[in-house]
């Protein structure tokens, strides 16, 4: 019987200890910034010649750290180093490797103000998003080692009268971690733990904003006794090693999560079989939604406005499961959009170093750019109620935004645009919504705030995304508890922080002895 765990609570900064034990760590990780962290390959620590600077998104004149780069010589190095590994690896007993994710997870729950302050240097993250990514990376090394203590002895199958058969799971091999800025500690460790905990071993390439908090990362694995090369941590240019990773016939696996584009290209990538390969590459792939927080005619209007505002501009918009898309009933539209404008209007924008900050700035200047010009867009596709605004001269700032009278094949209503910006669309009835709902190229989360028991259940079989939540906003998944992943152009569903998510990192197989 597997010991059972809820989940990391959250802090509560209203606290006068745990607001000043927050920034007591922001104190102490200010101390530390402008380090530089080599690659890891195989325990050894390299440097390169080049080197990539992580800068505060808040204060582009601040220096959070550096990382040596990887070139293909030394990511081929680094592979060679995990398949070397591997053979030891696989071999331990996986309560041993769940011990290490038992370990590692202590260690951050000790420290764990101290890793959501480097989320707010180096991710812009105000305190509850950046003590809530924390908390997340804390419960995947929790769930994932109980749930590899519960695989350990494999799957139960049938024998018959005169033969014994057994049903085990085996690790994959050497797999390739493309980890995104936006959940720079959850996700990172997450997609990571999960190849480590299951017998591969892994080739981690961290996005390039926000590599410090991944450097840490690789420390506390190490601080908690994972052997050398089990986890080689290479940051590198995706133009220089990521395509040849990907096609390397060594890879056995690529875990990804990030743009819809990028995501395509690795799984087209992955699929040719190269020379000296003699498998076909397995592809974990999270990328990104479209989302839809729809309201009924008889909703929660309160409940409503918070859902809708609360999902948009939650860590400025920037996460894949963000609500970047509300479908009103035609009857209750102007009240709940006036309801969201005016609780939009109260957020404040600033230092995510600040406690009272709700939303901090957008990642770096090209999402920026990229943000700014989808406003310009919304201008001319819709009417901007409030917001509109950014402010890139000291850190990449952009006020939550607002478009309303939306049409639903709207640039604004289709394309993901990750950043604090909602599209108000005017829907005419339930039937109508749900066409809406559906018609773009994801399907990763949405939410319904409807207290109509019929269309709740029709929206629980109509509504067609991976992560359906009712009467809430559509963010905010816990491991355990909403396993997470989508359909259609979000992914492969692969459902992070679910029960079927640690066999992905595995293969099955049956030995069958007659007597």
């Amino acid at each position: 019987m597997v010991l059972q765990y809820s989940h990391e609570p959250f802090t509560n900064f209203k606290e006068e200890q745990h607001k000043k034990a927050f920034q007591e760590s922001l104190a102490y990780v200010n101390t530390q910034l402008g380090k530089h962290y080599p690659l890891v390959i195989n325990g050894e620590r390299i440097e390169t010649t080049e080197k990539k600077v992580s800068i505060n998104p808040a204060n582009k004149e601040e220096v959070i750290g550096s990382v040596s780069m990887a070139n293909q010589q030394l990511a081929e190095q680094a592979m060679q180093s995990a398949l070397q590994a591997f053979e030891s690896w696989k071999k331990w007993k996986m309560e041993h490797r769940a011990n290490i994710l038992f370990r590692a997870a202590a260690i951050m729950r000790r420290r764990k103000h101290e890793f959501s302050s480097y989320l707010v240097k180096e991710a812009g993250k105000p305190w509850n998003e950046a003590d809530a990514d924390t908390a997340e990376a804390i419960d995947f090394l929790e769930y994932y080692a109980r749930q590899a203590l519960e695989m350990k002895d494999g799957a139960s199958v049938k024998s018959r009268v005169g033969e014994y058969n057994q049903y085990h799971y085996v690790p994959l091999g050497v797999g390739i971690i493309i980890s995104p800025f936006n959940f720079p500690l959850a996700i990172m460790a997450g997609t990571a733990v999960a190849a480590i905990v299951t017998g591969n071993t892994i080739l981690l390439k961290p996005a390039d904003a926000t590599p410090v908090i991944a450097a840490k990362f690789v420390e506390l694995m190490e601080e908690a006794g994972l052997p050398n090369g089990v986890l080689n941590f290479i940051p590198g240019k995706g133009a220089e090693i990521g395509d040849f990773l990907v096609e390397h016939p060594k890879t056995r696996f690529i875990s990804f999560t990030g743009s819809q584009a990028v995501g395509c290209r690795i799984y087209e990538r992955a699929a040719k079989v190269h020379p000296g390969q003699i498998w076909l590459k397995r592809v974990i792939a999270e990328m990104g939604g479209k989302d839809t927080v729809v309201v009924d005619r008889d909703a929660d209007l309160d409940l409503a406005a918070a859902s809708i505002v609360y999902s948009a501009f939650g860590f400025a918009g920037q996460k894949c499961s963000a609500g970047s898309r509300a479908v009103v009933h035609q009857d209750v539209y102007d009240e709940v959009l006036e309801k969201a404008v005016k609780l939009t209007k109260t957020l404040s924008v600033g230092n995510p170093e600040e406690f009272e900050t709700y939303m901090g700035p957008v990642i770096h200047e090209a999402s920026y750019e990229k943000i700014m010009s989808y406003i310009e867009i919304g201008k001319e596709e819709g009417k901007l109620m409030v917001g509109g605004e950014g402010d890139d001269s000291q850190g990449f700032f952009i006020q939550p935004t607002i478009f309303a009278d939306l049409d639903e094949n709207a640039r604004l209503m289709q394309e993901e645009i990750f950043g604090p910006v909602v599209a108000f669309c005017k829907a005419r009835d339930f039937d109508h919504m749900m066409k809406i709902a559906n018609n773009t190229d994801y399907g990763l989360t949405g939410a319904l705030i409807s207290n109509n028991r019929e269309h709740i259940e029709r929206a629980r079989e109509e509504f067609h995304v991976g992560n359906l939540y009712f009467n809430r906003g559509c963010t905010g998944a816990i491991v355990g508890y909403q396993p997470f992943g989508g359909f259609n152009m979000s992914g492969t569903d692969s459902k992070a922080g679910g029960p079927d998510y640690l066999i992905l990192h595995m293969q099955g197989k049956t030995t069958s002895e007659t007597f």
